[in-house]
């Protein structure tokens, strides 16, 4: 009777291992359908193509300097020009291709006023590129 109650005892208890065979053939059926549909994923038109040597066309485009000084007078690549005369030069330069930068150099006293009336003028006439200029701070 000691016998039956270890074998029954022994049949009780939960397995302490875990089966790994049905993972094992999961993987395998995996692996096998990955190689058998690799090649047809590559499949690709053979395309023999001309050669040609070339190099690459880098063109800066120009840019304008714009300058305001404090007192409000403003400067086009260091000429002086009125303000009513900035909507036609700015649509002559709009125009052109490529579109130049509008670099705005502004007095740091200047009255934002003045530099947006300048902005605004540009982008009515169709200027796309326009930056601030600044000096750097030595620290």
């Amino acid at each position: 009777m000691a016998k039956a109650d270890i074998s029954r005892r022994h049949h009780d208890e939960p397995m302490a291992t875990m089966n790994v065979v049905p993972l094992v053939d999961v993987m395998l059926v995996l692996l096998v359908i990955f190689i058998v549909t690799a090649p047809i994923l590559t499949h690709a038109v053979k395309i023999d193509l001309p050669k040609a040597s070339s190099q690459a066309n880098i063109t800066k485009p120009e840019h304008i300097e714009f300058g305001i000084r404090e007192d409000g007078s403003l400067f086009w690549n260091g000429e002086p020009v009125p303000l009513e005369a900035l909507p036609a030069r700015f649509a002559l330069e709009a125009a052109k291709q490529p579109q130049p930068e509008l670099h705005i150099r502004a007095d740091r006293l200047v009255h934002y006023e003045k530099v947006a009336q300048v902005m605004a003028a540009a982008a009515k006439a169709g200027m796309v590129r326009i930056g601030f200029v600044s000096e750097p701070t030595a620290e």
